[in-house]
């Protein structure tokens, strides 16, 4: 079999098995913010399809497959439709430069644990992360109902408001590293030089703009149901309701990716080398570190939007443009300084 056979066939069973690790882990997300939000709430939760209710997701599925599709009359139905599948793919595209290990061998082929490492990985992020506006955006203009057409214009003013401190963050870990791969960042981390020590205000940046960039509590002000009914997708059901709520989880997933790859070590396990065990068996604990500490950041999020409230829309541009995009940018050139002081 030729040698670009077999690469291709490579990437796309990595493309098959991280998707759909990822819509698995997007389902029972939903399924785990259900529960937690039970125990905050000192309530149940779903408990009674399957074992603790953990067959609840499926169910929900073929619920909303089952729905019917409302589409208003005078809605332009093509951006209509489209709007949620932009959120959706944009969603999952962006885990395609992700590293969640290092490499593994098997059947003699050494195979990189990432989909695609382009030497701008870093850059691709940020380009996808710009352009999962446009879905949010879309759905409130083409719906022709002026509390989803609010809540577009919210997100749009809101992303774009924290796209900024969010690239002023990355700034800092890239001067830091030399490299826009991600792979390098996190062999950079390797024991425990972990970004968030050389970059804690970066990573506090990041964190916050991660939220609003993912329409979270306190940074849901695009749907605020008390306000905009549901916001901007308001005039939407069935499955493509479905696309944007998924899309939110997935974005939630990946977010929490790119924080643990960029400030948390990404799969780096402390001093895992050091333990004598077999290259695979170490390839697999590279892996299983990585999502524990994705699972950990998912609960974060989680757990924030049960405990805090939501802000009003004139304190959360107030944070962003008058709070974190200034000290974002203190803290880019407090990092420039100390490089070039430690490299003279």
């Amino acid at each position: 079999m030729p040698e670009w056979l077999i690469n291709l066939l490579i990437t796309l069973g990595k493309i098959i098995v991280v998707q759909g690790v990822l819509l698995t882990c997007v389902a029972y997300t939903v399924y785990t913010e259900r529960r937690v939000s039970a125990f905050v709430q000192n309530r149940i939760g779903p408990n009674r399809v399957g074992p603790a209710g953990l067959l609840q997701p499926i169910v929900d599925a073929v619920k909303l497959l089952l729905k019917e599709d409302i589409v208003p009359d005078k809605a332009n139905k093509f951006i209509h439709s489209l709007a949620p599948a932009i959120s959706m793919i944009v969603a999952l595209s962006t885990f395609a430069v992700i590293p969640f290990g290092d490499k593994i061998v098997l059947f003699g082929k050494e195979i990189t644990l990432q989909i695609a490492n382009v030497n701008i990985g870093i850059l691709y992020i940020l380009a996808l992360v710009s352009l999962g506006v446009y879905g949010i955006t879309l759905s409130g203009w083409s719906s022709n109902n002026k509390y989803s057409l609010l809540g577009g214009l919210r997100s749009s003013a809101q992303m774009l408001s924290y796209e900024l401190s969010m690239g002023l963050a990355v700034l800092g870990v890239i001067l830091i590293n030399g490299s826009f791969q991600l792979d390098t960042f996190v062999q950079n981390q390797y024991d425990w030089r972990w970004n968030i020590v050389f970059q804690p205000v970066g990573f506090l940046i990041f964190l916050i703009a991660a939220f609003a960039e993912t329409n979270r509590t306190p940074f849901d002000l695009p749907e605020a149901e008390q306000e905009l009914v549901g916001g901007y997708h308001t005039e939407y059901s069935s499955m493509k309701f479905a696309l944007f709520f998924l899309a939110e989880y997935a974005n939630v997933i990946v977010s929490s990716a790119i924080i643990v790859t960029l400030f948390l070590g990404g799969w780096q396990f402390p001093y895992l080398q050091t333990f004598g065990l077999p290259e695979f068996w170490v390839s697999i604990l590279q892996v299983l570190t990585f999502c524990v500490k994705v699972a950990m950041m998912v609960f974060f999020f989680i757990w924030i939007r049960w405990t805090l409230p939501r802000f009003r829309y004139d304190q959360l541009m107030n944070l962003g443009w008058k709070v974190m995009l200034p000290i974002a940018l203190l803290n880019l050139i407090v990092t420039a300084v100390v490089i070039v002081v430690i490299k003279t």
